[in-house]
């Protein structure tokens, strides 16, 4: 069923053409994600489609109710129903005190009250902890209408979408599938697009060889020797001026087929980013962060109490959890140096925060971002350009940048610092998936310690190999990825007596056989690992006895 098409669209900011559609066309079956840099149209494209904004050509038209979504826009009205304030945890009532957070869930539950046979969503995942955003997942797989969605959120256009549009140069490129399968075929594109470049380098060059071989032999066309006749001489010639009138026509023949070659532009070569550490103090030690009997109070809301965390060297941590958890108040403590909390000597910490300008308003992008830079300004450039300030766009001003620009400009100042404790508080919020990606690039190669507050799946599934939590106002370290702690943590504990003591008896056995390295430690193992298994098996065996 057709509930929405569009034919001729057209859109200006100014001088610049924005948005140049010929046709396009939505079923009651699909569900959209619409992908692209920040800047490119996608929220004027929604708007357009929705009838908030007039396109300055072309037509459109919805065929039913429609349900619109905004981080950008107030609730339509300040009351929803019990059942949906249920269903997504909110209040009844829209308060203006409310978290980000909740004036999303209230927004969502409207939206999906109405009778509409589309949803129109923009970033609706914004400011939602991972919890929220199951819980937004959840209830537009049971939405029956269609789905036109802007995300930054891989793994949320994964669960949700069956096509991907993305908006390049105006124009829509459609791919069958959700998010990962749009990755794969802009992928499998770039590989045919270099194939395809490197045959057209290949024939071109064996064409120019056979014009060149060809001259070659017109050149070689002898003179008549001195010792013939006149009359001999002059077949000669003409046979020879015919020879040569062949091979020039020949080599004319084959310049016209080069011209006739279906020309192929180079792709885009994306060179590597790699931070490696330089001209900095090398750490020794072991533990970068050490937090001990930890409390922290907010009145009479307790956030943290008798804590203990260690953050080790060379480690990348997602520290992740429900929204108001703690989270912010943690890494606060960290960077103002509490007494419960240790850092090492010789940490340079980078901290990255949404709310903190470290920007000079007058000063150009490079020039921030070389202010502080223990990197040369080729590099700078190359992260710059990733991040999409390419050629001239780094002498803009900061003054003229867009909300999510900024972003991207402070991330690039900070990794080219002098630090080796990177500490990223929601860095993914505002930046669209390219961006992203380059982040996640960056972080992989980066030698030093990461602390990662997020709430990206993906993002975190990239990066981290440790896990931070605080349950029960207690900091708990997971040691592994995130889907291998999401997979310990859906497992189901086989509470029977026989199975929990097997379990501990494993333990145990265990435990001897760390207590016996301990002991009697050889050169390769890591002393400080092992003491850290041991409390976490000593924890583990604690919780299982307490079970029966």
């Amino acid at each position: 069923m057709l509930l929405l098409e569009g034919n001729q669209i057209k859109k200006y900011f100014g001088d610049r053409l924005i948005l140049d559609i010929e046709n396009l066309k939505i079923y009651a079956e699909d569900r959209i994600g619409i992908v692209g840099p920040n800047g490119v149209g996608k929220t004027t494209l929604m708007n357009i489609l929705s009838k908030k904004v007039q396109s300055d050509e072309g037509t459109v038209r919805l065929y039913g109710g429609y349900s619109y979504i905004s981080q950008l826009e107030e609730a339509e009205s300040i009351q929803i129903s019990e059942e949906m304030a249920s269903k997504f945890r909110v209040s009844t009532t829209w308060k203006q005190n409310m978290s980000g957070g909740e004036k999303t869930r209230f927004k969502l539950a409207q939206g999906l009250s109405k009778d509409s046979s589309i949803i129109f969503a923009d970033e609706p995942t914004s400011n939602l902890d991972m919890e929220a955003i199951e819980l937004v997942e959840k209830r537009f797989q049971e939405y029956r209408g269609s789905l036109m969605i802007i995300s930054h959120d891989r793994s949320f256009l994964d669960k949700l979408c069956n096509k991907i549009w993305e908006l390049e140069d105006g124009k829509i490129n459609i791919y069958n599938g959700n998010y990962s399968d749009y990755a794969l075929q802009k992928s499998k594109e770039k590989e045919r697009a270099q194939f395809e470049y490197q045959q057209y380098i290949k024939e071109k060059k064996r064409l120019e060889g056979v014009i060149e071989d060809t001259k070659q032999k017109g050149k070689s066309i002898k003179r008549p020797p001195k010792r013939m006749g006149n009359s001999e001489a002059r077949l000669h010639k003409m046979g020879g001026q015919k020879a040569k009138a062949t091979l020039d026509r020949a080599a004319k023949n084959i310049e016209k087929r080069i011209e006739h070659l279906e020309s192929k532009e180079k792709p885009k070569e994306l060179e590597a980013i790699k931070l490696d550490i330089v001209n900095q103090d090398r750490l020794y030690s072991k533990i970068l962060i050490e937090g001990k009997n930890i409390h922290k109070t907010f009145g009479e809301k307790t956030i943290l109490k008798d804590s203990d965390f260690k953050i080790n060297n060379g480690a990348k941590v997602a520290f992740i959890g429900p929204n108001g958890c703690g989270k912010s108040t943690l890494v606060k403590m960290i960077i103002n140096g509490e007494e419960s909390i240790k850092i090492a000597k010789r940490a340079k910490i980078g901290y990255f925060d949404q709310n903190m300008n470290i920007l000079k308003e007058n000063l150009s992008i490079i020039e921030n971002v070389m202010e502080s830079s223990i990197y040369d300004e080729t590099f700078a450039r190359i992260l710059l350009a990733r991040l999409l300030f390419k050629g001239e766009d780094v002498y803009k001003k900061v003054e003229v940048l867009s909300g999510g620009e900024r972003v991207k400009v402070s991330f690039a100042k900070i990794l080219l610092q002098d630090m080796n404790l990177l500490i990223l508080d929601e860095p993914t919020n505002y930046m669209d998936i390219n961006s992203i990606e380059v982040m996640e690039e960056v972080l992989k190669e980066y030698q030093g310690t990461l602390l990662l507050v997020s709430h990206d799946r993906s993002f975190v599934s990239t990066i981290a190999d440790h896990i931070m939590t605080i349950n029960n106002h207690k900091i708990e370290m997971f040691r592994g990825t995130y889907q291998e702690y999401l997979e310990k943590r859906n497992t189901p504990l086989d509470d029977t007596k026989e199975e929990v003591e097997k379990r501990i008896f494993v333990l145990q056995n265990r435990m001897a056989e760390v207590i016996g390295k301990l002991s009697m430690p050889s050169k390769d193992d890591d002393i400080e690992a092992l003491d850290e298994e041991y409390h976490e098996i000593l924890k583990e065996i604690k919780k299982l006895k307490s079970i029966h």
